[in-house]
């Protein structure tokens, strides 16, 4: 399905904001307090510190991310074609341009603590918009899905899982175990809040009701909510019974009405709540 343009300008302009804001996290929060998190990244950190005593403050981190890329495009490009990889190719240059012309400002330097979680939360965002809009910006994912292409009984994630603690480890034994365990917890931060921004913010409530009385309870909470209502049909497997399951989606506060609503109709009603991660459509996030 083809996109429109305005969408197409809106993915490409989050992979520039997304893009910024890695850069940003790389270059002033993480290089400073030597924090190596996986990924090209912190390959290009581990090189600059490398090539100190060669080159006057060591290679920048733009060219590193760069250069390392160029290889893992070319095979990309080879197994699967330049329409797979064309918005990761944007994203990592990007990626270097933005390290290139950011000023670097160490906003928590020497606080080991703040740098993983401002590093984590920061760096989750950028990814997490890069990653909205169907793009990465090349490194290790590309190069899983690389490997991937090859060993198939490998997923993508358990690949870049091995590469990643490869390149922490190396970064322990640059800059001493201690900064490798504060890295764990901006890890974890960006895994968390990349998947924030991925899945959705905007958390609701699903819940699930058995009743005897379907129609009465359904139209009270389509007009006491305002939220509609869908009845499925259940067989109750121990009696054979059939019966009727509504099936509702409100808001984490509407969640505690809708269950008075139910078991003051019916204190027999059988409620299941589960979380739901995202909701679009009238009510909710308009698609």
């Amino acid at each position: 399905m083809k996109k429109n343009s305005q969408t197409v300008i809106k993915e490409y302009l989050m992979i520039v904001i997304g893009t910024g804001l890695i850069a940003f996290a790389v270059a002033s929060i993480y290089d400073p307090s030597g924090f190596v998190t996986g990924g090209f990244s912190g390959l290009a950190i581990i090189v600059k510190q490398l090539t100190e005593d060669i080159v006057p403050g060591g290679v920048s981190l733009a060219v590193t991310n760069f250069v390392l890329n160029i290889p893992v495009f070319l095979i990309a490009i080879r197994l699967k074609g330049w329409r797979y990889i064309v918005k990761t190719v944007f994203g990592t240059v990007m990626l270097s341009i933005w390290l290139a012309i950011l000023p670097v400002i160490p906003i928590a330097e020497g606080d080991f603590l703040l740098t993983a979680l401002y590093g984590g939360v920061v760096m989750g965002i950028g990814i997490g918009l890069v990653f909205l809009s169907q793009a990465t910006t090349g490194g290790t994912d590309l190069i899983a899905a690389i490997i991937q292409h090859f060993w198939r009984h490998y997923s993508i994630a358990d690949i870049m899982q091995v590469i990643d603690a490869f390149i922490v480890l190396a970064g322990a034994y640059l800059f001493g175990i201690q900064m490798a365990l504060y890295a764990v917890i901006s890890i974890y931060l960006v895994s968390k809040v990349s998947d924030g921004i991925i899945e959705g913010l905007k958390f609701s409530k699903a819940a699930f009701i058995i009743t005897k009385k379907p129609d009465e309870l359904s139209r009270i909470l389509m007009e006491d909510l305002s939220r509609g209502v869908t009845g499925l049909s259940a067989t109750g497997m121990y009696s054979g019974e059939k019966k009727n399951m509504l099936f509702c989606v409100v808001s984490r506060k509407e969640i505690v009405r809708l269950k008075e609503l139910a078991l003051s109709l019916d204190p027999d009603a059988f409620v299941i709540v589960t979380d739901v991660r995202e909701v679009l459509g009238e009510g909710f996030i308009e698609s």
